[in-house]
């Protein structure tokens, strides 16, 4: 993962997104032999020389000012997080690193206590490259129910989020929407990227999914960049049916590069009833939640304290444990 072919290129697939008329640029009815924008109006735009910024994408220079770099944001009509993004890569650039294989992440007992402490409410603990580092019974059962819970205590073998998301078809399953999950993975990898072009994990990863799924490879060459913060998701769950829950990503206090996400319900909603559902039935098969098996899909209920639960059925349709039968 080069440092100077990924400013290039980031350059390069952003100018490429802008038409003339995006940014007031008269184009006479010319036949453009290049999509978007010409490097000469870009450089125009921005204020500098064409032949500088041509030496910026090509990655021949890599010690534009941060003056510079905000007069080319402006021009591409950057996002904050998209500037954030650009002047990661230009420090990338001119401080080489050499490509490293850091240790496996650990999760530091404060936020163990953390996650243990939010009980009924679905937590997973993922880290700088979206493995999954910790997760309650919650969070195992409503995102990843059919991945061994033990996973992410094994650092050579914990879930990733991002390659569950592209590879992985029950989760794909799981979101109504799976392209705007996906998009969302995908500009969060590249911020992550931006940051640690060193990382040999992480470039690991990202050759996997770029040979593994042509989706990913696509969005990825898109070169959109995305934190993850807050997202509302319609979930297709395989034992309580759909419900629509909202993503909050907070960073762990202890280490930055870590992440809790958080998953809620609106109150009083059906979708509150649904999870409130999954959970007790996690809480009933001691913090595993049931009709999962690694390895396998949804499956109906059974053992001792299960309750009736069946794939696709809404919360009115199930009884919980100790209630009896519903009557109609």
């Amino acid at each position: 993962m080069d440092a100077h072919g990924q400013l290039g290129t980031f350059l390069q697939a952003r100018r490429a997104q802008l038409q003339p008329r995006d940014v007031g640029l008269p184009t006479y009815g010319d036949r453009r032999r290049v999509p978007g924008l010409r490097r000469e109006e870009l450089a125009l735009l921005a204020g500098v020389s064409a032949s500088y910024y041509t030496r910026l994408e090509q990655g021949v220079s890599c010690h534009a000012s941060v003056e510079v770099l905000d007069a080319i944001a402006r021009a591409l009509r950057l996002e904050e997080t998209e500037r954030q993004h650009l002047r990661d890569l230009a420090t990338a650039c001119r401080h080489r690193v050499p490509v490293r294989r850091p240790p496996a992440e650990r999760v530091a007992p404060a936020v163990r206590e953390l996650v243990r402490s939010l009980g009924e409410v679905p937590v997973v603990v993922t880290g700088r490259r979206s493995d999954v580092l910790a997760w309650n019974a919650p969070g195992h059962a409503l995102l990843a129910g059919h991945v061994d819970p033990a996973g992410p205590e094994r650092p050579a073998d914990r879930p990733n989020m991002a390659r569950m998301v592209f590879l992985d078809a029950h989760v794909r399953e799981l979101y109504a929407d799976w392209t705007a999950k996906a998009r969302a993975v995908v500009g969060n990898l590249r911020l992550v990227a931006g940051r640690h072009p060193q990382d040999a994990r992480l470039t690991s990863l990202i050759g996997e999914l770029t040979t593994g799924s042509a989706e990913f490879a696509g969005m990825w060459a898109d070169h959109r960049v995305r934190a993850c913060d807050t997202a509302e998701y319609e979930l297709r769950h395989p034992l309580v049916g759909s419900l629509t829950v909202t993503q909050q990503t907070l960073r762990a206090p202890a280490e930055p590069e870590q992440s809790l996400v958080v998953v809620t319900t609106a109150a009083g909603s059906a979708s509150e009833a649904a999870l409130r559902l999954l959970v007790q039935a996690t809480t009933d098969r001691g913090g595993v939640a049931h009709g999962f098996e690694a390895g396998h899909g949804a499956g109906t209920g059974s053992g001792p304290g299960a309750p009736a639960l069946r794939p696709g059925a809404a919360p009115s349709d199930v009884s919980a444990p100790g209630s009896g039968p519903r009557r109609r």
